[in-house]
């Protein structure tokens, strides 16, 4: 298996589609990753066609256990991101 990606390859990558430097690419990059934080905030949720979709979600308090002692401990409540991948996205890979 290959190494992930950095995001320098993923802004070299990106310059070289759009004809770009690599500064305005990482700004364009920059740009929708705010832009899908701002929207999460604001609507609860972010989807980008063919790739999936990211959701706020109220996770309740609930009770769990310390695995080294096996006392019970309270788990707070929480609000965690989701990713689902779109449909696309895995038909892609078969």
């Amino acid at each position: 298996m290959s190494k992930r990606l950095t995001k320098s390859q993923i802004m070299a990558e990106l310059s070289t589609r759009w004809n770009v430097s690599k500064r305005e690419a990482g700004e364009m990059y920059d740009h929708l990753v705010k832009f899908a934080y701002d929207e999460i905030k604001r609507a609860g949720e972010f989807v980008m066609p063919g790739l999936g979709k990211m959701a706020k979600k109220h996770r309740a308090a609930r009770q769990g256990r310390n695995p080294a002692t096996g006392a019970t401990i309270q788990i707070p409540a929480k609000t965690v991101l989701k990713f689902a991948v779109a449909k696309a996205a895995k038909e892609s890979l078969m």
